[in-house]
């Protein structure tokens, strides 16, 4: 492209050549390449390119995107670097509202099931509370933690919200009165993350100390340790029946960067490993079971990739790379054919699930 400019500018008139370079540019915009790994019939794992249509809408944010979490089949909250929180209808390219409030970056988002009211949490060390249809300012805001809030977790009905920090605490606060309601501390508890087990009175939580916790909501109890992994523990999450999790975790050079599957019933125990990224594991999801002929995972890393997994048996069956991406921060489901993924360099990249070739994943947006 650069020779061809350089060639043409010798040839052409400056008006000629400026309308040229406008038309490219802008051809250029529509395509999108990147790279995923193929698996021929005979084992041999190939690496391809594909170039598709792509659709470069308005930034959503215009520094870092820490977090992304689905609303509702069109709408998304994300926060980051730029201390908004932002409501963004992925399936048209469209900020629905920005809220301000927060001083410091945004790290976490929770969002309440079925409702149109969410949470941040942000390195300033307070919660706020949003209504997508009141003020920009926050509805309610939640101060306790002496650090930066680094969890946040939603209970089935709404009623109660769970926090943790970098400060070895978890709180417990009644969403109706804003107050605290129970505070829990471990020593070197570092928080990574927390999520809320669906119909149960548990929360399940990720720490630097390289431990997976449960705990019963009902005193703030630990109800249960999981082994001890090796590494950094960075994200988890919930299957919807509530009977598995997946756990990630840091690393490098491809030692640790792994997601982890346990049981979450009787005997908690490791099911299955997925192994494969070089660098830190920051997010991972259960993909809806309408997307395949079996239960798959999709992992995202600090590597650029994202990973869809078979579930039961390890495998991995798609890798995509989003070039330029920078680290990949944050997993949510969209609808049930499509991934949010958010990113350092490049915003949220919209991904599609594609069964054309097999099961695939595709670049089709980023905001």
């Amino acid at each position: 492209m650069l020779l061809l400019r350089c060639q043409l500018k010798r040839a052409l008139p400056q008006k000629v050549l400026c309308e040229f370079c406008a038309v490219m540019g802008k051809l250029q915009s529509k395509l999108k390449h990147s790279t995923y790994k193929y698996s021929r019939p005979d084992g041999i794992i190939e690496e391809r390119i594909q170039t598709k249509a792509f659709q470069e809408y308005s930034p959503a944010h215009v520094d870092t995107v820490s977090v992304v979490a689905a609303l509702n089949s069109d709408l998304c909250v994300s926060g980051g670097k730029d201390k908004a929180v932002v409501v963004y209808n992925w399936k048209t390219g469209n900020v629905v509202k920005r809220f301000r409030g927060h001083d410091r970056e945004i790290t976490k988002i929770a969002c309440f099931p079925k409702s149109n009211q969410f949470f941040s949490g942000s390195r300033d060390k307070t919660v706020m509370m949003w209504d997508l249809h009141g003020p920009s300012q926050p509805r309610q805001q939640f101060s306790g933690h002496a650090m930066v809030v680094t969890g946040l977790a939603v209970n089935p009905d709404s009623s109660q919200l769970c926090t943790g920090s970098r400060d070895n605490t978890l709180l417990l606060w009644d969403v109706g009165t804003g107050q605290c309601v129970e505070k829990a501390s471990v020593s070197r508890n570092l928080v990574t993350h927390l999520c809320w087990v669906p119909r149960e009175p548990y929360i399940l939580q990720t720490s630097e100390d390289k431990t997976i916790r449960l705990w019963d909501s009902r005193g703030l109890q630990v109800a249960h340790i999981f082994p001890i992994k090796q590494h950094i523990q960075t994200y988890c999450e919930v299957s919807e029946d509530g009977n598995r999790c997946i756990s990630c975790s840091s690393g490098f050079g491809g030692e640790g960067c792994e997601a982890t599957l346990w049981d979450l019933r009787q005997t908690r125990n490791r099911i299955c490993e997925y192994k494969g990224h070089f660098q830190t594991v920051a997010s991972c999801v259960f993909l809806p079971r309408a997307l395949a002929l079996m239960p798959v995972i999709a992992t995202s890393s600090h590597d650029c990739k994202v990973k869809v997994w078979n579930q039961d048996t390890g495998a991995c069956l798609f890798t995509l790379c989003l070039d330029g991406s920078g680290p990949l921060t944050s997993l949510a489901i969209g609808d049930t054919i499509s991934l949010l993924c958010a990113s350092f360099s490049r915003g949220i990249h919209l991904l599609r699930v594609d069964h054309s070739q097999g099961l695939q994943l595709r670049e089709v947006a980023a905001f």
